[in-house]
């Protein structure tokens, strides 16, 4: 990408010094640097200038008069025009390296490269500093692709280009008066040109050249013939014959007219071009073209066949203004100063087109018809959307593509609505500010909560009614015989329920036991396991373990804490003995509720995977099944089921946080003895509800879920037991939906369906696209059908709670349009409408 140079001088005089800014960008963007500077003073330039001036309009061939063949410029006048232009040059560049100029002059050193296409704008409106030789400053001579442009300081907005729609490039060229001039070189290189249709107006009168500029949109506007500028070069005039001349402002709702309908480029190979190119700019001409001084006519004739052939290869019209310029040196020893003529007048909003910019590019032709027929490439489609399928499924059995899913599961996790705490669960936290406090004044003997706390925390609970009270706390040792009231609790208490680990895993293969306190066969322990994936985040719930699991564990206790949680709480309305039924299931847990809960207005939504009945006018009795996770089931490829337990997906209640998902309260809120907390508080939090007492410490028991594995986001085991309770109180309870997966035939009927998709889409563009629009028409179509995916998925996991594959269906669709378009591509087929026309 080209850089764009901008450089305003706002205000001031060469007798008071000049203020400017630098503007640098690149083409098209803002300008990422713009800083400010000054110019001295310095009365004495446009002198400089002036002489120069004064020495080029005596020389013998000027305005565009060919000298007569042999005849050799005034070698004296040709030693005082150079003299004139090395002074000025000298004097000009010594002004820019003032100290006040200096921080523009580093900013453009440092931030352009000499191997960067760069476009400079000087935009002033002191017609002294327009006339000074702007290409001729030394640290530009290092850029070889740079070139200079003026422009007006305040401009309007230029009109929109229009988009082109024809096959040549329309010029209308005018050739003015013709006295001493050869302008029949001039129309030879314009009808020349490749693409090009040039329509030339000879000597025109003024009618007849504004009708012109009205009859038709125009790209290129030339003019060759004497022209002149007045009044210190703020407007101009141009001669159209012998008798007729014409100033801008007398051509300017015709020159509008053609701006509106695309004028892009003006082109004025005449003299003394810097009055005309100022009247053209207030037109809203985009670029033009002039001769700064008059222009011998061999030298106008050179640089039209010099800029011409560049421009019309494509290349930019900077560069080939340039170009065009410098070749003019080769004619200096006869015309001096030859390359200070061409200058380019820019509207600085507009980006100079090419000559293909003028150009509708031609359409690639239609796909010659050959015998590939419908059947073969649709059996190319069907055939590889079959071997990607099966290359998919492939990759899913082993293990490859679970990474994914589990990010997309957890993505599409985070966007469900957000949902209330649920109001049977409150939760006693044992944080850090807790541990640290209870250290200084107790003896924990390694336990987060001492004895003593432990005795006052359940005392004050239960004299509140609770449902049932969790301990989510690890106590493999007796407790202190100092507390007897502690003792009772844990002996006889029937609604407080304890854990166990099983330990299972390698790093603690024999567990942690329960209390001892606890009775045998009372049904009041459950173990505390987690079951994790590959990636150590928490997406399954392990509802039991059968005997043989447990080992030589110290927890023998095959139930897990929160179910035990959850079969205490719903006793009330299960079926007789569901109790005891329910803790020697062998797969699935299988509640049956007799009795109409509270607060239940009807019989819970149906869904699948679950067992509830349909709504009916009368409550009646149902059954909600908690379906084991099979072998081979969903992103579960490598699931051997008895050697990791019961295990159903886990629901996570999408509340704003995973920590919200109940009320809770420290513990040393409860055990505060300034500001104890008032009992109608404590009534409210905990009366019928669930009371889970578990450990918050930051640097214990915390697991990685879908809502976040970075150690400020993971969750502390008493708030994942609580999640998982909700699951199941909500699924038997409220009717919210348990997660579910297909079955492995399903899922490989639901892959090959997108596979087919992909390749049907490819198919169908492919046959009906020229190679070059098939990628946009791909892009496009893969990207949509993805979309389509990932909202299916993404919905059904919202309102019904199903994890569909979105992975393997997304990689299968894209795999397979992408092969069946490449196959397809590379080969001669033909098109649809071809075919069917046979």
């Amino acid at each position: 990408m080209g850089k764009l140079v901008v450089l305003k001088i706002i205000d001031g005089s060469f007798d008071h010094g000049f203020t400017a800014m630098l503007q640098i960008g690149h083409e098209g963007e803002r300008p990422f640097v713009e800083t400010t500077g000054k110019l001295p003073p310095l009365p004495e330039m446009p002198l400089y200038y002036s002489r120069w001036q004064d020495t080029y309009w005596r020389l013998d061939s000027r305005y565009r008069i060919s000298a007569k063949k042999g005849q050799n410029p005034n070698v004296s006048l040709t030693e005082d025009c150079n003299n004139a232009a090395q002074m000025l040059k000298a004097r000009f560049n010594a002004w820019l390296l003032a100290d006040e100029f200096r921080p523009l002059r580093e900013k453009w050193l440092e931030r352009l490269s000499p191997d960067e296409d760069i476009r400079v704008i000087l935009q002033t409106e002191d017609s002294q500093l327009r006339q000074m030789p702007w290409h001729l400053l030394d640290f530009l001579e290092r850029y070889a692709k740079a070139e200079f442009a003026l422009s007006a300081l305040n401009t309007d907005a230029p009109p929109q280009p229009r988009s082109p729609n024809k096959a040549h490039v329309n010029i209308l060229s005018v050739i003015g008066n013709s006295d001493g001039i050869d302008t029949q070189a001039d129309q030879a290189l314009l009808t020349s040109l490749p693409k090009a249709k040039v329509s030339t107006l000879l000597e025109p009168d003024r009618r007849h050249l504004t009708d012109e500029l009205w009859r038709e949109p125009w790209d290129i506007l030339f003019f060759a013939g004497h022209s002149s500028s007045h009044g210190d070069r703020q407007s101009g005039k141009i001669f159209l014959n012998k008798t007729d001349s014409l100033t801008i402002s007398e051509l300017k709702y015709a020159l509008r007219k053609s701006v509106e309908n695309g004028l892009q480029l003006a082109i004025f190979n005449s003299c003394d071009g810097l009055g005309l190119a100022r009247e053209l700019a207030d037109l809203r001409i985009p670029q033009i073209i002039v001769m700064r001084e008059p222009v011998p006519d061999r030298v106008a004739q050179e640089f039209l066949k010099y800029f011409l052939g560049e421009y019309a290869k494509g290349t930019p019209l900077y560069l080939a203004v340039r170009e065009a310029r410098e070749r003019l040196q080769g004619l200096e020893h006869q015309f001096p100063c030859a390359t200070w003529l061409p200058l380019i007048c820019q509207h600085p909003a507009v980006m100079p087109p090419t000559w293909h910019d003028f150009i509708q590019p031609e359409p690639e032709p239609e796909p010659k018809p050959d015998p590939f027929s419908i059947r073969r490439t649709l059996t190319i489609a069907l055939v590889s959307s079959l071997a990607v399928a099966s290359v998919v499924c492939g990759l899913r059995a082993w293990g490859v593509l679970q990474p994914l899913e589990f990010a997309a599961f957890d993505q599409m996790t985070r966007l469900r609505p957000e949902e209330a705490p649920d109001p049977r669960l409150f939760v006693v936290t044992i944080d850090d500010e807790d541990v640290r406090s209870q250290q200084q004044t107790e003896n924990l003997q390694g336990s987060s909560i001492s004895d003593r706390n432990l005795a006052r925390l359940l005392n004050l609970i239960n004299a509140h009614q609770p449902a049932v009270i969790g301990l989510d706390v690890h106590r493999d040792e007796k407790a202190s015989s100092q507390y007897p009231q502690l003792i009772a609790q844990l002996r006889d208490n029937p609604n407080l329920i304890t854990i166990c680990k099983a330990g299972y895993d390698k790093a603690n293969p024999y567990g942690i036991a329960p209390p001892p306190e606890i009775p045998p066969q009372s049904f009041r322990v459950g173990f505390s396991d987690f079951v994790m994936d590959s990636d150590e985040v928490v997406r399954r719930h392990l509802l039991a373990m059968s005997p043989e699991s447990l080992g030589e564990s110290r927890c023998q206790f095959p139930t897990a804490f929160n179910v035990e949680l959850a079969l205490r709480y719903l006793q009330p309305y299960l079926d007789i003995n569901q109790t005891g039924f329910a803790r020697e299931w062998d797969e699935n847990l299988k509640l049956r509720l007799t009795q109409q809960p509270q607060n239940l207005p009807t019989v819970p939504h149906g869904y699948w995977g679950g067992g509830a009945k349909p709504k009916t006018d009368n409550w009646q009795p149902y059954e909600v099944l908690f379906s084991r996770l099979r072998s081979r089931q969903g992103v579960y490829q490598g699931l051997s089921g008895d050697a990791y337990g019961t295990q159903i997906l886990l629901n996570y209640r999408a509340t704003r946080q995973p920590n919200h998902v109940a009320v809770s309260r420290p513990l040393r809120w409860f055990l505060s003895q300034e500001k104890p907390p008032a009992a109608e508080e404590l009534k409210n939090l905990i009366q019928g509800r669930i009371v889970l007492i578990g450990v918050t410490a930051r640097d214990r028991d915390v697991f990685k879920t879908p809502y976040g594995t970075e150690l400020d986001q993971r969750v502390p085991g008493v708030f994942l037991h609580a999640h998982k309770l909700s699951q199941i109180l909500s699924a038997v309870l409220d009717g919210r939906p348990l997660l579910w997966m297909w079955s492995p035939w399903v899922d490989l009927v639901w892959i090959g369906g997108w596979a087919l998709t992909g390749g049907c889409l490819a198919w169908m563009l492919c046959s009906r696209k020229t190679r070059r629009s098939v990628v946009p028409q791909m892009a496009l179509a893969i990207g949509l059908s993805t979309g389509v995916v990932y909202g299916i998925c993404g919905g059904v996991l919202v309102v019904l709670g199903g994890w569909i594959p979105f992975v393997p269906a997304a990689l299968a669709l894209g795999a397979t349009s992408t092969g069946v378009a490449i196959l397809l591509t590379r080969q001669p087929v033909q098109s649809l409408d071809l075919i069917y026309s046979r």
